[in-house]
């Protein structure tokens, strides 16, 4: 007797209830056998089946089998029939996906899209459901959406392929970026529109739009700039200042977008007391100094959340890891006033059991673990941590750093300390180009690496051709020489020069030396250096060649060998190295020919700046620079030398060297003193607020440049005003600075428009 054939589609497997059910008489299995198999092995059919040979087949047994077979996804028809005593099992398999072929995407990359759809499951290789596509055809059209692009078109075209495979191609257009064309504020009183929507990073489209991509609506940023405006009103004392509800309007054309923000802003509160209480390490008076909210002053949440991280940082140096510190307000809505209570917990005092480094796949353990000012088997200290972070990152080998310390399982008082490294290319091959007004156009060849086999070393190979100079450097930089952090290294150069393009004399110059480098970390800010080179010069002469020159080579000889000592002082606070805004960079050295000599000199070189923020966009600079050098002994002071001034990145508005002592051909010869000042503010270009790579400024410069018969006096100085741009370009670093002088002196080269292109070394 034959078996009724039991069939079902996939919905109806889905769901039990939906299950047919048939009378059917029952039957012991004694073989089965399964038929319409393409890829699927028979013995995978067997695994997922709930049946073997001996069982019993009835109503129940026949439709859990075929739910069974279902849900694995595997296949479009199952039915069973009985053939004697033999249970044939008739299937009919899903195609899979062969391959995937995208085509018309340029915003996103294949890679991407590629990713994107995998996050639905779909891929080559895959069973392939019309239900998985059309998700990731959606999921594909959200990527697009979160860049702007709502008029995105996906068509998908499925090709059936031999051996029960499917072809699937995605065919984009990626349609324009719909741009914001109206933001409104609804509910704002008590600041100016304009000024709420200056501080979002959304705004409609500007002059600079085109570079900052602000007019390009993203979800991200827009939840972002919703925190921000929240920030605004609570940092100014609206306690009670709530978003009530945002709109996000899509025109027909799917290419503008228009957002609405309802808010309501509440009433301004003020601050009435400031309490502590709980079971505190910390006096009750350094709790105070922490925490910068008084009685009397306008709520401000950034200032209470300040405050709360102050103290939590402050326990973690004593070792207390996980403190616990809440501000809870007790607030006052008929006075519209707020006191607030800090609940402080230190916890358990905890100590670091074992630091784990993984991630470094090429850097030696030990170049990361000599950076860490936190060590195993001591109290935890979170101001150490956080200090081993920033000298990770101050090496420049990894793309990111990160640090955690998780709980130890079963010990409360300690934890481990992960410190999680992502590695990047420290290796560098350059050839590019640049141009200074003082040098010309720079051609520059580098190769460095700054991770040298992972060790740690900083090796580099240079050459820099200009129009005033020749360079070819090659050298090798060891940071910990000993466990200590001792630095040596050595160079070595060769450079010629002409200082007739830079209008410094006519004459040209061939030099070669080298050098060996000590350095010695003081404190984590602090550091001095001392180095001990050689200076080979050959100075050619033509018939024009000033006085000064002239009697050089006639007193000295056209050839000098000088062996030279330099000791170096350094100090770095600043919060930032390209783009700071408060902190102190001073860097001195003096410098002094030792015996052995054709000449004796020395040098003394000083620079110094100093950053103060002004509110959060704007930052002062005062920048002050002093050179001294004289001879000692019976031998001259060398001209070559010489301190010079002007030019882009000195007192600008004044070409390079030009100001001080002429020769007698009204070419300018430097002077062994020298002193500029300068006071720079600085502050975001319009339209691009968060761009750390664009900066504009308002600067006076000072300065003078003195000969050995000169005598220093201020009446000397050069002053200039005016404003510049830095951007750090793709291509390198360039300045732009336009300057008018305020006081110069005959033969001096004024120049209000200076530029600088490139990394010009």
């Amino acid at each position: 007797m034959k078996l009724k054939t039991l069939s079902l589609l996939l919905g109806a497997a889905l769901s039990v209830s939906a299950l047919p059910v048939w009378a059917i008489d029952a039957f012991v299995v004694k073989d089965i056998r399964v038929e319409g198999l393409q890829r699927t092995d028979a013995g995978t059919v067997f695994n997922y089946l709930p049946l073997k040979v001996g069982d019993t087949l009835d109503d129940e047994k026949a439709q859990a089998a075929i739910k069974a077979l279902f849900a694995t996804g595997f296949f479009n028809d199952v039915r069973l029939e009985r053939n004697g005593e033999v249970l044939v099992v008739t299937v009919d398999e899903r195609p899979t996906i062969a391959q995937i072929n995208i085509n018309g995407s340029k915003l996103l990359e294949k890679d991407q899209i590629k990713q994107a759809l995998g996050s639905q499951n779909f891929t080559e290789g895959r069973i392939f459901e019309q239900a998985t596509l059309d998700a990731a055809v959606q999921e594909l059209k959200q990527q697009y959406y979160s860049r702007g692009r709502y008029s995105v078109i996906v068509k998908t075209t499925v090709t059936r392929l031999e051996r029960n495979r499917v072809g699937i191609e995605f065919n984009i257009s990626e349609g324009a970026t719909a741009l914001i064309q109206q933001v409104n504020l609804v509910g704002a009183k008590v600041f100016k529109e304009k000024d709420l929507l200056g501080e979002l990073s959304l705004s409609t489209p500007g002059w600079m739009s085109w570079y900052t991509k602000d007019d390009q609506y993203s979800r991200q940023k827009f939840q972002a700039d919703l925190e921000t405006l929240r920030s605004y009103y609570m940092d100014r004392g609206y306690l009670e200042f709530n978003i009530d509800s945002t709109q996000v309007a899509i025109s027909e054309s799917k290419e503008d977008v228009f957002l609405t923000i309802n808010i309501t802003e509440g009433e301004k509160y003020t601050v009435t007391d400031v309490k502590f209480a709980g079971d505190s390490t910390i006096p009750q008076a350094e709790l105070e100094k922490l925490v910068k909210i008084k009685a009397g002053e306008t709520f401000s949440r950034q200032k209470l959340n300040k405050a709360t991280a102050a103290i939590t940082d402050r326990l973690g140096v004593d070792g207390y890891a996980f403190a616990n510190v809440n501000a809870v307000p007790d607030v006052d809505k008929v006075n519209h006033t707020v006191a607030f209570t800090f609940y402080v917990d230190p916890g358990r005092r905890v100590y670091v059991r074992n630091i784990n480094v993984v991630g470094n796949t090429m850097t030696r353990d030990e170049v990361v673990r000599r950076e860490l000012r936190q060590v195993e088997s001591a109290p935890y200290d979170g101001s150490k941590i956080k200090r081993s972070k920033q000298r990770l990152e101050q090496l420049d080998y990894f793309q990111e750093v990160a640090i955690d310390t998780p709980p130890v399982p079963d010990a409360p008082d300690q934890v481990d300390m992960n410190v999680r490294v992502t590695e990047k290319k420290t290796g560098q091959f350059n050839i590019g180009a640049g141009y200074g007004q003082s040098e010309g156009v720079v051609l520059i060849a580098s190769i460095s690496q700054t991770n040298f086999l992972g060790s740690g070393k900083q090796f580099s190979a240079e050459f820099n051709n200009s129009s005033s100079q020749r360079v070819y450097s090659l050298g090798l930089t060891d940071p910990y020489a000993t466990p200590d952090g001792i630095s040596m290294g050595w160079n070595f150069y060769k450079r010629d020069t002409d200082p007739s393009y830079n209008n410094l004399g006519n004459y040209t110059t061939n030099g070669w030396g080298g050098a060996l480098t000590f350095g010695l970390p003081v404190t984590e800010e602090n550091r001095i250096g001392w180095s001990f080179g050689y200076d080979n010069l050959k100075i050619d002469t033509t018939t024009s060649t000033p006085a000064y020159v002239e009697d050089f080579v006639n007193k000295y000889g056209n050839k000098t060998g000088t062996f030279n000592s330099t000791i170096r002082f350094a100090r770095d606070t600043r919060d930032s190295a390209s783009y700071p805004t408060q902190g102190w960079s001073f860097n001195t050295s003096a410098e002094a020919s030792i015996p052995g000599s054709d000449l004796k000199y020395y040098r003394l070189n000083a620079t110094s700046q100093y950053w103060v923020p002004i509110g959060e966009d704007f930052a002062a600079m005062w920048n002050l620079a002093a050179g001294y050098g004289n001879s000692y002994g019976n031998t001259d002071f060398p001209f070559y030398k010489n301190f010079y001034a002007g030019g882009v990145n000195s007192v600008r508005g004044f070409s390079y060297g030009t100001i001080g002592p002429k020769d007698e051909y009204g070419d300018g010869m430097g002077g062994n003193k020298m002193l500029t000042n300068s006071f720079e503010l600085f502050f975001p270009m319009p339209g691009m607020k968060n761009d750390h790579s664009t900066r504009l400024s308002v600067f006076a410069d000072s300065g003078g440049v003195w000969g050995p018969n000169d005598k220093f006096s201020f009446s000397d100085n050069r002053y200039s005003v005016g404003a510049a741009f830095s951007w750090v370009s793709p291509i390198g670093p360039l300045k732009f600075s336009i300057a008018k002088p305020l006081k110069s002196k005959p033969g001096d080269e004024t120049e209000s428009f200076q530029f600088q292109i490139g990394n010009i070394f």
